[in-house]
């Protein structure tokens, strides 16, 4: 048994209707990467945020390095050699890479002046240990994100941390930049940093960490060795049932054509792109990043403009819409992006279900509040969305209950032709379950729809056909026995080693 190097003990933290954690207790080894799951909602930021000092428990006690002791806030926990890479990085762009490593923390002089050279010659050394290939001086906001990460990261090394928390480092990331990750993790798990790992990525759970401690309901559901587990008994703990009925596919029962592309470009992204979607079919798009997949959708859907091809709606050639005329015609489109693109933040629940469709919701131009609300409840019922009510800020929320509210605001407008991309992204096991069986059930209602999905599995366990694309173009249609991941696999490869060739 290793020694602890951080250990919380029945720590509890209460919120306006809302008990996030509840008696939680929780420790961190040296040199162990400790991988903290759940559903969202279950706690997991909470903590970790307590532990940076961003939050301040109502109960328990945080034992650093066998010593009780209070984190007065995020430099404190700095200090103290604790440190929080936030999923969504907080950097500021317009500074320097040194000064973002040291920012609050600047080195300065009895005069309160800035030692230029010791900020930079520190910075310099951090960067080197990690091997990063960029200097003090850069600008941040010229970085990539997997860049603008190690910067995070530099800070680790620059204040030498016992304990560095990863809040969902993938999610931006490709799969070569999470190699690159996952690299400087085993780096520093080497040097004895205690890690925390949290991801709903399973996958690099089993990839990368030692132990994993389960939450549910801001309750600990039990800490078993990554080792001595597997994927079923894991979910089992998170949302109280195996993964055997995860993936839901509708009955393959079609209707007619509700939508045709032929031939559609856009120059420096996609070209020549055909295909069909019928009512009651649901057809899967697949391909790496940069494939094109989201611009030819936003395409379709009027976000961009084309330069050439033509679109067809229930058998009738169309002009190539506008977004207003998309939506009027019966399309909908559930974006990438929920928060950059789905949802407006500061907004409750309610008014983000209408705001597409205020016509719907007014009467002689005065918005009825009682079928607005009506609406809301209707969807929050439907959809199992966790919220306080009506007007409580999706900012507020998990990433799967913001989710749930973008498909509201789009099904209660009662779309003929619905386009998912990547509609469970950085969402939970328990979450993906429920919009797996959404998608199903629209498909056998009726409707034609769309998914794009980077994950090979919830492509193939949700559509009834899928086109793979390739650099800008669609590469291979497979349906029936030959939808499988070695197929996939091989048709996005073949074609961009014949595109390298």
């Amino acid at each position: 048994m290793k020694e602890v190097v951080l250990q919380v003990e029945g720590i509890t933290k209460t919120f306006p209707g809302v008990k996030a954690l509840d008696s939680v207790s929780f420790d961190i080894r040296p040199g162990e990467v400790h991988a903290l799951v759940g559903e969202n909602g279950a706690g997991k930021s909470t903590l970790m945020k307590v532990l940076a000092g961003l939050y301040k428990p109502d109960g328990g006690k945080i034992v650093y390095r066998g010593a009780p002791t209070q984190v007065a806030g995020p430099l404190d926990a700095r200090r103290k050699g604790i440190l929080l890479i936030h999923q969504e990085l907080s950097l500021s762009p317009e500074l320097s890479v040194a000064e973002n490593i040291y920012l609050g923390a600047w080195p300065t002089n009895r005069f309160g002046v800035l030692k230029k050279r010791e900020l930079r010659r520190n910075a310099s050394a951090a960067l080197e240990a990690l091997g990063c290939g960029f200097g003090p001086d850069v600008r941040v906001g010229t970085l990539s994100v997997a860049m603008q990460q190690m910067v995070e990261i530099a800070r680790a090394e620059a204040f030498s941390a016992n304990v560095v928390i990863f809040d969902e480092p993938t999610a931006s990331l490709t799969d070569t930049e999470k190699d690159q990750l996952f690299h400087t993790i085993r780096g520093l798990k080497a040097r004895g940093v205690g890690i925390v790992y949290i991801s709903h990525k399973m996958d690099e759970i089993f990839d990368i960490t030692d132990r994993i401690t389960v939450l549910r309901d801001g309750q600990v559901q039990g800490t078993v060795d990554t080792a001595e587990t597997n994927l079923n008994q894991v979910t089992r703990m998170m949302i109280g049932r195996t993964l055997d009925a995860y993936f839901v596919k509708a009955k393959p029962e079609f209707g007619a054509e509700v939508l045709r592309v032929e031939g559609l470009a856009k120059q420096g992204l996609f070209r020549d792109v055909s295909f069909t979607v019928r009512e009651g079919e649901v057809l899967g798009l697949y391909g790496l990043v940069g494939a094109g997949r989201s611009e030819v959708v936003e395409t379709v859907f009027g976000v961009r403009q084309a330069d050439a091809g033509k679109l067809f709606w229930k058998g009738g050639k169309i002009d190539l819409p506008t977004p207003r005329q998309s939506i009027d015609m019966g399309m909908a489109l559930v974006p990438e992006s929920r928060k950059e693109q789905g949802l407006v933040l500061i907004m409750g629940g309610r008014e983000n279900t209408s705001l597409p469709h205020l016509s719907l919701f007014s009467d002689l131009s005065v918005m009825n509040r009682t079928k607005e609300l009506a609406t809301f409840e209707k969807y929050r019922s439907a959809l199992s969305i966790k919220t306080t009510g009506p007007d409580q800020a999706v900012s507020q929320l998990s990433g799967g209950n913001q989710q749930k509210f973008v498909l509201a605001k789009w099904l209660c407008a009662d779309p003929k032709l619905i386009i998912l991309d990547e509609p469970t992204r950085g969402i939970d096991i328990g979450s993906k379950s429920a919009i797996h069986e959404l998608i199903a059930d629209l498909a056998e209602r009726g409707l034609a729809v769309i998914v794009i999905s980077s994950e090979m599995p919830e492509v193939l366990g949700v559509s009834h056909r899928v086109l793979t694309m390739s650099e800008g173009a669609v590469v291979t249609e497979f349906k029936g026995d030959a939808m499988t991941e070695e197929n996939l696999i091989d048709a996005v490869s073949r074609h961009r080693d014949e595109a390298a060739a």
